[in-house]
């Protein structure tokens, strides 16, 4: 059996140029910490390249998009890629978004380069434009040859011809910039170079990966394609004729639908945790909405969640015609194990059907919760998302943040930064130099100025940041941890960058 490989250069970007509802050829990139971390071909055309810092990107290319990494999305629209494969040949093999590989189909459409122009053909159908397919008699090879085919082609390996083809590879194709180099320094240049030396001493000096290709250089590293079972069609709507412009009306009637769709989850032994509800009016989608559960969606759930969305959806005017289709999709099922009652019963979830029948008459955005992200002050670190959705965009906890102050965290963050002064023995403000260095030794404090004054009895810092000085709007600040004489702890910021520098309160450690 012979395998075919299908790749989309450049998915991450092409799947959030998509969503954004930009044209394909506008030079755009998707950074993540500030980093390149996927591009297209309009950007590379600038000299804008994989790694390079935002600031030197978006100076070779000032038009460039900037688009955050989400893995979630790149996967979602990488899904329609695959279900058009297995329409044409089942068992696909999803290796990560925008890579694909499959048994060749080369016997039932009369050869490779045949069945690799009828799966371009329909991908390009789909709106897939650049596709390129190669086939080999092993995975690896398969890649390789279809990094190698032009936009909408192929490369077909002969049968047997795997090791002379990979052997001319040069060893860039690693795609490990520490190794290439490592490679290029002991004098290796292509994977024959690399074949040539002793299996033992590749895997001793280079790891798995590399060893592992290795084997393949030589003829001996055949991997299996772990092919994915097409997955059910657990979408379920109702129909309604004449139409109907009652919420109450409309649940009742689907109540038997979301029945139905609860027992067919459950006789594939699935729950699903993430539901699509969508109402449609005069041929068209007038209200759809995500909505998460704690647990997992019971048909009383099901008909609750549609109830509240109608309720709102009518209220607010964003349905305004009769409903005559209501559509349940499944986004996130799982097995229903994951999810069993434990030993002493489950959970009471009264509060989160509270919680979403409020969104439901308010508004999505009416429910948020805090979660924790990256950042150096404690403000910074708080984001506020939609109570049910799963944050994204975020800035990464575990990057170094220089300037941050350590653990533990404070336990209340002020919305507004309090007024302060911090002041040594004389009287005169304690300040903090360019160079971070404080002068002044901090004698006593005060919070805010509806606080009394009080002696400091221990403090720590400071923590300088310079930080928006590539915005042209340049803030440097320092921040000390105080401890006054009735044992309360404060967070406190020396802003230099201010007209006259001051003080504030930024946090309190109750």
């Amino acid at each position: 059996m012979r395998t075919l490989v299908v790749w989309c250069p450049d998915w991450p970007v092409v799947a959030a140029l998509v969503e954004e509802a930009l044209p394909p050829r506008q030079p755009a990139a998707v950074f993540a910490a500030n980093v390149v971390q996927a591009l297209n071909g309009p950007a590379r055309e600038f000299g804008v390249r994989r790694g390079m810092r935002r600031r030197d990107a978006q100076a070779r290319c000032p038009e460039i998009a900037v688009l955050a990494a989400n893995p979630d999305r790149d996967a979602r629209a990488f899904e329609d890629v695959l279900a058009v494969l297995e329409q044409l040949r089942p068992g696909v093999a999803p290796l990560r978004p925008g890579l694909v590989a499959l048994r060749s189909p080369g016997r039932f459409y009369g050869g490779e380069a045949e069945a690799a122009a009828v799966l371009a053909e329909r991908l390009v159908q789909h709106g897939v434009w650049d596709c390129r397919v190669g086939v080999a008699d092993e995975l690896f090879t398969a890649e390789q040859a279809a990094r190698r085919a032009e936009p909408q082609d192929s490369v077909v390996v002969p049968a047997g011809e795997s090791v002379p083809f990979l052997r001319a590879l040069p060893v860039e194709v690693l795609d490990d910039p520490e190794t290439v180099g490592l490679l290029k320094r002991l004098g290796l240049r292509t994977l024959g170079q690399l074949a040539d030396l002793r299996a033992g001493d590749v895997l001793a000096r280079f790891g798995r990966q590399v060893a592992w290709v290795h084997r393949v250089v030589s003829g001996q590293g055949e991997r299996l394609l772990a092919e994915r079972t097409p997955p059910p069609d657990l979408e379920v709507h109702v129909d309604f004729e004449p139409p109907l412009d009652s919420a109450e009306t409309i649940c009742f009637s689907a109540r038997r639908t979301a029945d139905a769709f609860v027992e067919g989850l459950a006789r594939r032994g699935l729950v699903c945790t993430e539901l699509l509800v969508q109402a449609e009016a005069d041929g068209v989608v007038a209200s759809s909405r995500r909505w998460l559960h704690p647990r997992w969606f019971g048909a009383t759930d099901v008909v609750d969640r549609l109830h509240w969305q109608l309720q709102g959806g009518f209220r607010a005017g964003e349905v305004r015609a009769p409903v005559e289709r209501v559509r349940f999709v499944p986004e996130t099922v799982v097995p229903d194990s994951v999810h069993a009652d434990g030993l002493w019963g489950g959970t009471d979830e009264r509060v989160q059907r509270g919680i979403a029948r409020v969104q439901g008459m308010l508004g999505h955005e009416a429910v948020l919760v805090p979660v924790l992200q990256g950042g150096r002050a404690p403000a910074d670190r708080q984001a506020m998302v939609p109570w049910g959705e799963r944050p994204t965009g975020l800035r990464p906890t575990g990057l170094p943040w220089p300037g941050s102050i350590p653990p533990p965290a404070p336990a209340r963050v002020l919305a507004d930064p309090w007024p302060a002064a911090l002041v040594e023995p004389g009287g005169r403000p304690v300040v903090v130099d360019e160079r971070g260095a404080v002068r002044g030794e901090p004698a006593r404090f005060r919070p805010s100025a509806d606080e009394p004054w009080q002696p400091v009895a221990a403090w720590a810092g400071p923590w300088p940041v310079e930080e928006l000085w590539w915005e042209g709007t340049p803030r440097r600040v320092a921040r000390f941890q105080v401890v006054g004489v009735d044992g309360r702890a404060w967070l406190m910021t020396y802003d230099q960058a201010a007209a006259d520098s001051v003080w504030w309160t930024e946090a309190g450690y109750d």
